[in-house]
């Protein structure tokens, strides 16, 4: 990586982003690339002080960023956005050397965040209101958005740049500022890179931040009293945790959390085209995506059939070197992660469970598992695994499945194949989960459509398209009288 003599001999190894480059003498931490052990970098980490500083400095930020111009808005966007493009492979080359990210995976992810930021570059250009009719002569009733503030993005390390993105864009479109809490485990690829992004993009200084450090830090972010939004996207158990906190705040948060997605296979279903879908579902990224297909539901009549193609398909899968173009499937992000998806496996095993293919690797590396004979209250079947994974039940018909599908605590995404589209959809009413794909696999994602779960994988907040207005603004009610009138007392 050669972009601008390495972004300034990789500043941030001394230096935190508020809105400047500041140079500190906090802690550091090391960069290890996952899938070879080796150090690659070091970060500045972020101090409790340096939250409340980041803070003062938003708030006064944001007081002439809010009035700012929606053409000047618009154009920092699409400045990113270019800049975004024409910078392009460093953005890749960090997320494959810190995330363990395959270069499809990578590759796809920029292109999204590059369309993410055209996206949010339009909103700016959007009605800001609604006028309502009154019942007073004279009067305009007028029903506005208006920022929130300052907003508190709190982001995951395994989509770390498109998903800070989904939310710093809108939210800096709408007139907030922003101060942007990475994963530690992406705090290049998913904040100091995002640094870089903006402030080369002309964003005007202080309206947005980085803050890199451990759990204090994210938390010191969201009970702040002059932050007003909290957009999280991780854990189920954090994203509970941050609710409560913004609960007693009356703090608005928009939550995206864990899912247990389900793939339901009828047994009308193109089965070649069932199992590519669940290839891609269950091991893009090691598995390691909110959207996995952590279960499989297939029809008893096809299930011998669509069990011996899944096992040929991942047993063919490429394991290694996620920077090598033949790799599909790259490590984990750090022992725990494989300490656990390993641990998971062969306690199923222990339990009756089959594994068909796959298993413990070498180092973070985890070849694709197919798991059969499982039963619905596994936890390898009941829990979020995230990993190379794909348990499989058999069901007889599909009001079982149904079932199954609503018994999970979560609810983000299901897909069904079938070759009877109108009654699939038919079906989706019945079924507890914010997004359905018919004929498709559980990991999707179109910035123009809105996107969220239900159930402990978020209770309502949703991002993109029309819905990142409501999320990243507030609405004030305006009402407007040419001359005051006489109230009866």
């Amino acid at each position: 990586m050669n972009t601008q003599a390495n972004i300034v001999e990789q500043i941030w190894k001394e230096y935190i982003f508020q809105g400047n480059w500041i140079k500190t003498n906090n802690l550091s931490r090391d960069i290890i690339n996952p899938a070879t052990g080796e150090m690659i970098s070091t970060v500045q980490l972020a101090s409790l002080d340096n939250v409340n500083s980041s803070v003062e400095i938003a708030v006064e930020a944001q007081k002439s960023w809010k009035n700012t111009s929606f053409e000047s808005r618009a154009k920092i966007l699409r400045k990113a956005a270019q800049f975004f493009e024409e910078n392009i492979q460093t953005f890749i080359d960090w997320n494959v050397q810190e995330c363990g990210s395959t270069l499809l995976k990578a590759g796809w992810e920029a292109n999204a965040c590059i369309e993410q930021l055209y996206m949010a570059s339009s909103m700016p250009m959007a009605a800001a209101g609604e006028i309502f009719p009154s019942s007073i002569s004279g009067r305009t009733n007028v029903w506005q958005r208006v920022p929130l503030g300052v907003v508190g993005v709190i982001s995951p390390w395994n989509f770390p740049l498109l998903l800070s993105i989904r939310s710093i864009a809108p939210a800096l479109a709408m007139g907030n500022s922003v101060i942007l809490k990475p994963s530690e485990f992406s705090n290049v690829t998913g904040g100091a890179l995002l640094a870089w992004l903006f402030q080369m993009s002309g964003l005007p200084e202080g309206n947005f931040q980085v803050i890199s450090g451990e759990s204090e830090i994210g938390e010191a972010l969201v009970n702040h009293p002059l932050v007003n939004l909290i957009s999280f996207t991780g854990s189920t158990a954090v994203g509970k945790k941050i609710a409560e906190s913004c609960a007693k705040q009356l703090k608005k948060c928009v939550l995206e959390l864990g899912g247990n997605n389900a793939m339901i296979i009828c047994e009308d279903a193109d089965i070649d085209t069932a199992v590519n879908n669940a290839v891609w579902g269950s091991f893009l990224h090691q598995g390691q995506i909110c959207m996995q297909t952590g279960r499989h539901l297939v029809h008893r009549s096809i299930a011998d059939e669509y069990i011996q193609k899944l096992k040929e398909k991942a047993s063919s899968l490429k394991v290694g070197d996620p920077s090598s173009p033949e790799t599909q499937l790259g490590p984990l992000i750090n022992a725990n992660q494989h300490q656990k998806v390993c641990r998971m496996v062969e306690t199923a095993v222990e339990q009756g469970a089959t594994l068909e293919c796959g298993g413990q690797g070498d180092q973070l590396f985890f070849h694709p598992a197919v798991v059969t004979n499982i039963s619905k209250d596994n936890p390898l079947f009941t829990h979020e695994i995230f990993g190379p994974v794909a348990p499989i039940l058999i069901f007889d018909d599909i009001a079982e499945a149904i079932e199954i599908v609503n018994s999970s605590k979560y609810g983000l995404a299901v897909a069904i194949h079938t070759a009877r589209t109108a009654w699939a959809y038919d079906l989706a009413k019945d079924i507890k989960s914010g997004m359905i794909h018919i004929n498709d696999q559980t990991v999707n994602n179109e910035y123009h459509v809105p996107f969220g779960g239900m159930g402990e994988s978020g209770y309502g907040g949703r991002f993109g398209g029309p819905a990142n207005f409501d999320e990243f603004s507030q609405r004030q009610w305006v009402s407007i009288l040419d001359k005051g009138i006489q109230y009866p007392l």
